[in-house]
């Protein structure tokens, strides 16, 4: 049975703390912790060692294993290369298997520009120190490379063991225009890791509910990709409509984000993955 995780960044806007609590009430066993810089720093690597200790007691706590981290940089610049590094050996000291990044920046790349020359030579530099602690770096559909085809021929361009495509769901909707059941085809041999993200609405239309709740075909999509072969995790990440992930979070808002956790995990063991 594959791990099902819940993406912390699901509690955007809330802290680790609230992230924690939410995700092993709705009844979850795996985590992946959200280190983005500027955007969900739930765990990051200048924290005092103090703080992360503190947060890895709380997991233990809660029967929580960190399986990834969330550690998007923007690969594509040279100068961000040793905050990713920073991220790996943070994911190291978290247990980790997995560390998941865009090419570029997550949320704030709208003025990017994208050399795939300069990018296969920047993945290649921190796999290096993937490989050293034995991480698997693991590419989210996003931006520019938003289809499972575009991902794969970056990670055939990159030809590394420790390099794969974190499969987004819905950014292939978002960003690529296709569905994930079709899409998938194209690339399944290359996925390692999948973010199970739904999405209501037309391609460009900001609404991520609860697993289950919107209009993928998340069923018939995890059949295929288990029935390829597919060992890796499942990681839930639920983003809302765009006004709610944006604004500030009130104590009124945190049930609302603890029911969709639940949610999607009722989806997934009515549908017998949990």
């Amino acid at each position: 049975m594959n791990k099902i995780s819940v993406s912390s960044n699901t509690y955007h806007g809330f802290s680790v703390e609230e992230a924690l609590e939410g995700i092993a009430s709705a009844g979850f066993k795996y985590v992946e912790l959200t280190a983005v810089r500027g955007w969900t720093e739930h765990i990051m690597p200048d924290m005092p060692q103090s703080r992360k200790d503190e947060i890895k007691t709380m997991m233990k706590d809660l029967g929580l294993e960190c399986i990834a981290l969330s550690g998007h940089c923007n690969l594509m610049e040279e100068e961000r290369l040793a905050d990713f590094e920073k991220n790996i050996e943070l994911a190291a000291e978290l247990g980790c298997d997995y560390i998941v990044s865009s090419t570029g920046e997550a949320h704030f790349g709208e003025d990017e520009s994208f050399s795939d020359d300069i990018l296969v030579r920047n993945l290649r530099k921190v796999l290096e120190k993937c490989v050293q602690h034995n991480l698997t770096l693991v590419l989210e559909l996003h931006g520019e490379h938003g289809t499972g085809q575009k991902m794969k021929d970056l990670c055939i361009a990159v030809d590394h063991k420790n390099i794969g495509i974190n499969y987004d769901t819905a950014n292939v909707v978002f960003f690529g225009g296709l569905y994930p059941q079709d899409d998938i085809k194209a690339c399944y041999d290359y996925v390692k890791y999948c973010h199970l993200k739904d999405k209501s609405g037309g391609m460009k239309d900001w609404n991520f509910p609860a697993t289950g709740k919107g209009d993928l075909k998340l069923a018939e999509f995890m059949d295929f990709l288990v029935g390829k072969g597919y060992e890796g995790p499942f990681s839930i990440e639920i983003e809302y409509e765009e006004e709610f992930c944006m604004r500030d979070k009130t104590k009124e808002d945190l049930p609302i984000v603890n029911q969709a956790a639940k949610d999607s995990f009722d989806y997934l063991r009515s549908i017998g993955r949990l």
